[in-house]
């Protein structure tokens, strides 16, 4: 059955395969970084550390994919690739080898965490735009996210139960399986033989992609600044409460991934963005005219569906349909940029 949906909106199994495989993989291995770097500092740094070892984590991220997006037009896509996912074997493997940590060494660390994390995620981004057309965008990247998030209490509960040194080794492993695409003798497709090296300045000329750029980014803006506000000692939401808010936001979040991602095939990208603008208005239009506890339930839930439905379209799908046909590099290079800079505005919100 599920080959049958592959096959009717034209994309192969193997293709398939290697996307799904790709970009799961990068994901997962992501978001399982980012509670081993908050185990270490628990137990290595003051409140100061932690703040300038998050930036320099999350702005090394940035940096090296705007330098990956750059080499991507000097080196083979697939070479790119399996160094990238090298590399991460490798900077995940430090973290369990060695210790006796200080500050500085580990600040190195989430540095190089955040380089290889970054250098091939432009490129992994465009073939998986390569891989995929229009009509089939939406719904693949509906099925990666919401298979992503799905695992995640999986790998929350998979990390409470080992050290830390533990948890390193099993993200070195984890991201080794990432190489399995090997196997599936993935091939050069057509787009990525036809590059262009198109500037930055280009990209940015782009008007359709300059304001949907702006709207991402006040979005993520919105979106941190309110979740640093809740997180603090003195903020609004008990930290239980809050979580469980989380909890509920993320399962509504994780199935409207997916919707979003089918209504982008089917509708158009514009009027899906469009109805997620609408969702993150009305929740919080809900908890400013009426702050009662119903009101934060619903809040959890009309929020956790608005961003289920702009990070699919805006994470995967946006940034590919308006690059030029092998050329997705650079679009994805700078359109990822809000998401990893507003997390340092979360840490100041804090």
């Amino acid at each position: 059955m599920f080959r049958g949906f592959l096959k009717e909106y034209s994309i192969a199994w193997k293709d398939f395969s290697i996307v799904f495989i790709l970009l799961f993989n990068a994901f997962t291995w992501f978001y399982m970084t980012l509670p081993i770097i908050d185990g270490f500092l628990s137990v290595l740094s003051t409140t100061s550390a932690n703040f300038i070892i998050w930036v320099a984590y999350y702005m090394a991220i940035i940096g090296s994919g705007i330098i990956g997006s750059i080499l991507s037009s000097k080196i083979s896509r697939l070479h790119l690739l399996y160094l990238w996912i090298i590399s991460e074997v490798v900077t995940s493997s430090l973290l369990a080898l060695l210790s006796n940590f200080t500050t500085t060494q580990f600040l190195i660390l989430c540095v190089l965490l955040g380089v290889s994390f970054g250098l091939g995620m432009p490129s992994c981004l465009a073939y998986f735009v390569d891989s995929t057309i229009v009509e089939n965008r939406g719904r693949i990247s509906g099925i990666i996210l919401l298979t992503t998030n799905l695992c995640a209490p999986f790998f929350a509960i998979l990390f409470s139960m080992f050290s830390l040194r533990v948890n390193s080794l099993i993200l070195a492993i984890w991201r080794g399986l990432g190489l399995m695409i090997f196997f599936l003798s993935p091939e050069e497709k057509n787009a990525s033989r036809i590059k262009k090296d198109i500037s930055f300045k280009k990209v940015l000329n782009n008007k359709s992609f300059f304001i949907y750029f702006i709207a991402w980014f006040l979005f993520c803006f919105i979106d941190r600044f309110e979740k640093g506000i809740f997180t603090t000692k003195e903020g609004l939401l008990e930290p239980g409460f809050y979580s469980f808010m989380l909890m509920i936001g993320a399962a509504f979040g994780s199935l409207f991934a997916f919707i979003g991602g089918l209504l982008c095939d089917w509708i158009g990208r514009k009027r899906v963005i469009i109805y997620g603008f609408i969702a993150s208005g009305l929740a919080y239009a809900i908890i400013g005219i009426y702050p009662m506890l119903i009101s934060w339930y619903v809040y959890s839930v009309i929020d956790g569906i608005a961003a289920g439905i702009l990070w699919v379209a805006f994470l995967l799908i946006l940034w590919g349909d308006l690059s030029q046909s092998g050329n997705s590099e650079k679009y994805y290079a700078i359109g990822e940029i809000p998401f990893f800079l507003t997390s340092i505005i979360q840490l100041l919100s804090a």
